[in-house]
Order: structure tokens, then C-alpha cells, then sequence
């Protein structure tokens, strides 16, 4: 990763120096570096970098320019890994309305777009937010991927989990034992996702008193995740 970070420095100041700094290579190499940034959880490093990318993409290319958007969007999942929700809330309801009219609705850009906003929703607790877009995330994947598509499958366990904080636990149910199903099918028993699907319904099964189909579960996420994991593995949240 510090490799990484150190060709990314060079390749942009040489970009900035030969092309200028409005130019598109410039910025994606701005861009690329920020994500290295993110990924390093070197925020305020990223957050710099993504604001001026934005900036100047609006500038350059518009507000409404594709690779404006995703600048955009960028800086909003950099303020939401700080926990500055109202400040990617802001970006993410722009980014989805201007996704929304030059793309259209069943983008997976703009559908994603949304997802995004849903999760700053329910970081935020505003669960019914958060279900209202979830749930047209998940029909409009369903229509335009099917079923079985992962991005599918990860927008139902979303609307479960948003389901399971509100009590509605039937509901929640009924998602997760499609999810975990399809990705069964799909991935296999021994997948990391499959696993976390197992894991999100035996909490909700526990969550309603039914200790036993709860248990059973819980049993095949422990013995499954040792085979694959390993025994020193440490605990990941879901």
C-alpha cells in the first residue's frame, strides 16, 4: 500500500506539472491517490485531495458531468467513514438527483447512488428513510439484474437489516432466508458472504425466541468459519 501511495504521489505531481491541474488524467490520478488514502483510513488525507477533485470537475466538466458525480460521491463515503453525516446526507441527495435525470432511474450508478444515501440514513437512525429507498433499490435491481445478482442480494440483506432496527422481524426473516439461500446457491456454503447472511439470520431468529433454528445456524457460521478462517480469526461485525 505505501508503494502504492508513492508512485500514485509521483505520477500525480508529474501529471499536475506536465498537464496542468484541471486536466482529467490529473484529477483521476488525484483521485486515485485519495483512495489510497481512504484505504489506509488516512481520512482527512483523502477528504483534502476528494474536495478539490470535486471542485474542479464541476469546473471543468460540470455539475452534472458523469465523473463529477462520482467525485462526489467519493468526498460523501470520505465523510461518512469520519461520521460527518450531515455533510455526505447533503452530497448523496445531489449526486442521486442529478444521477436520477442524466442517467435515469434504473441506472446501476444511480441505483447505487441511492443505496449510498440509504446507508447514511440509517447511520444516522432514520430508519424509514432509509427503507423507502432500499426498498426501490431492491425492486429496480430485481427487474434489472434479476434475482440472484449479488447487488441484489446485498440491497435485500440492506432492507433486512433496516427492517430488523425497526422490530419488523417477520419481515427481516423472510429476506435473509432468500439471501442466504441465493447465496448459498450461488457461492457456496464456505463463502464469506454466505456466512454473514447465516449469521444475520440467526440473530433475527434469536431476536423472536427461536432458540433452536438459531442455534443451528450459529453452529454452521462457527464450524465453517474455522475451516475456513481459521482458528485465530478475529470476530467481524456484520
Amino acid at each position: 500500500m505505501e508503494e502504492a501511495e508513492a508512485l500514485e504521489v509521483v505520477v500525480m505531481e508529474k501529471s499536475k506539472h506536465v498537464l496542468g491541474e484541471e486536466h482529467p488524467d490529473t484529477l483521476t490520478s488525484m483521485a486515485n491517490l485519495a483512495g489510497t488514502y481512504r484505504d489506509q483510513g488516512q481520512w482527512k488525507k483523502a477528504e483534502a485531495l476528494e474536495v478539490v477533485v470535486m471542485e474542479k470537475s464541476k469546473h471543468v466538466l460540470g455539475e452534472e458531468h458523469p465523473d463529477t458525480l462520482t467525485s462526489m460521491a467519493n468526498l460523501a463515503g470520505t465523510y461518512r467513514d469520519q461520521g460527518q453525516w450531515k455533510k455526505a446526507e447533503a452530497l448523496e441527495v445531489v449526486v442521486m438527483e442529478k444521477s436520477k435525470h442524466v442517467l435515469g432511474e434504473e441506472h446501476p450508478d444511480t441505483l447505487r447512488s441511492m443505496a449510498n444515501l440509504a446507508c447514511t440514513y440509517r447511520d444516522q437512525g432514520q430508519w424509514k428513510k432509509a427503507e423507502a429507498l432500499e426498498v426501490v433499490v431492491m425492486e429496480k435491481r430485481k427487474h434489472a439484474s434479476g434475482e440472484e445478482h449479488p447487488d441484489t442480494l446485498t440491497s435485500m440483506a440492506n432492507l433486512a437489516a433496516t427492517y430488523s432496527k425497526q422490530g419488523q422481524l417477520e419481515e427481516a426473516e423472510a429476506l435473509e432466508v432468500v439471501v442466504m439461500e441465493k447465496r448459498e446457491q450461488a457461492l457456496g456454503e464456505e463463502h464469506p458472504d454466505t456466512l454473514s447472511s447465516m449469521a444475520n439470520l440467526a440473530v433475527t431468529y434469536s431476536d423472536q425466541g427461536q432458540w433452536e433454528e438459531a442455534e443451528a445456524l450459529e453452529v454452521v457460521v462457527m464450524e465453517k468459519s474455522k475451516h475456513v478462517l481459521g482458528e485465530e480469526h478475529s470476530c467481524q461485525g456484520n
